[in-house]
C-alpha cells in the first residue's frame, strides 16, 4: 500500500475532533439547552420536601439549586430521585447536579465530584420510649429503620455491631414503619430527625432522640466527575453565598429558631470541599 501522508494527517485530525467532543464541556450544555436539571429527594425536609400548599419542591438545598441555575441564567427543573437512585441517575446524565441530602465521603470521590460543603450535621437515632433503649449499645440484636441506599445503614451497622436493619425506599417510609412498630429504632440525620420528632405533637413524649451521634454528614452537591467549568461555577455561586451573608438567611429560613427545627445558628461555614 502507497505511503499517504495526508490521509494520515487527516485520520489524525478526525481523531483529535472526535476527542474533543466526547470531552464537550457540560456547563456549556446546560446552557444551551436553558435549564439546569438538578436531582432531589422531596421527602427530606427542610432540604427538599413538598410543600403542602403550592404542591411544589422547597426547602434549603431548592433555593441554593436555584441561587446556581440564576448565576448560570437557565431555569432550574428540579426531578425527585430515591436515595439508592441519586448517584446513578447523575452518572447517566439524567440530572445535572444533585441536591440531594448527599454525604460527601471518601468512598463516593471515586463516583462523584462534590461542591463545597453546604451542611454539616450528625446521625443519630429516634427511638420508642417503651423499649427502654438509652444507649446504643443496647440497640443490638434489635430491629432498626432507615432508608436504602444512603450512609446510615452503615453507618449504624459498624456503631452498633449485630444490630438488625430493615431500609426502606424513602425516610418517610421507616419512620412511619418505627411508628407502626416495626422497629424499635429510626436511622437519619440529625436535622431531618428533629423535624421528624417535631410532627409527632402530642406523641413526642412516646420517643427519645439518644445523645450519641453515630457519624459526623457532610452535605454537598453532588456534580459529574471531572467536570470543572460546572464545578467552579458552583463553588463560586457558594462561596457568594457565604460572602454576602444570604448563607445565614438560608439557614435561618429552614433550620433557625423560629423553624420547627430551632437551630440557634450554625456551626460550619460554607468555604471547602475538603473532609
Amino acid at each position: 500500500m502507497p505511503f499517504r501522508p495526508a490521509a494520515i494527517i487527516a485520520t489524525a485530525l478526525a481523531a483529535t475532533l472526535l476527542s474533543h467532543a466526547a470531552m464537550a464541556d457540560q456547563l456549556d450544555d446546560i446552557k444551551k439547552k436553558g435549564e439546569l436539571v438538578i436531582g432531589v429527594l422531596g421527602t427530606d425536609e427542610p432540604n427538599s420536601f413538598v410543600d403542602p400548599k403550592t404542591r411544589e419542591i422547597v426547602g434549603y438545598e431548592v433555593d441554593i439549586a436555584q441561587a446556581i441555575a440564576k448565576k448560570i441564567g437557565v431555569k432550574p427543573v428540579f426531578k425527585q430521585l430515591a436515595v439508592a437512585a441519586r448517584i446513578p441517575e447523575l452518572q447517566q446524565g439524567r440530572v445535572d447536579i444533585l441536591a440531594a441530602s448527599l454525604t460527601h465521603n471518601k468512598e463516593r470521590e471515586a463516583q462523584v465530584d462534590f461542591s463545597l460543603t453546604t451542611f454539616v450535621t450528625g446521625q443519630k437515632v429516634l427511638v420508642k420510649t417503651a423499649s427502654g433503649i438509652s444507649d446504643l449499645p443496647q440497640l443490638g440484636g434489635k430491629k432498626v429503620l432507615t432508608v436504602k441506599g444512603g450512609t446510615q445503614e452503615p453507618n449504624i451497622r459498624k456503631a452498633v455491631p449485630g444490630v438488625d436493619v430493615v431500609t426502606f425506599e424513602t425516610t418517610q417510609q421507616a419512620f412511619l414503619a418505627l411508628q407502626q412498630g416495626k422497629g424499635v429504632g429510626y436511622v437519619n440525620d440529625e436535622a431531618s430527625l428533629v423535624n421528624d420528632y417535631a410532627k409527632l405533637g402530642a406523641a413526642k413524649k412516646d420517643y427519645t432522640i439518644l445523645s450519641q451521634s453515630i457519624s459526623v454528614e457532610p452535605l454537598a452537591l453532588g456534580l459529574k466527575k471531572g467536570e470543572k467549568s460546572l464545578k467552579t461555577t458552583v463553588d463560586g455561586v457558594l462561596r457568594e453565598l457565604e460572602s454576602s451573608g444570604e448563607a445565614d438567611k438560608l439557614f435561618a429560613k429552614w433550620y433557625g429558631p423560629t423553624t420547627k427545627l430551632q437551630f440557634d445558628k450554625r456551626s460550619f461555614k460554607i468555604d471547602s470541599d475538603q473532609i
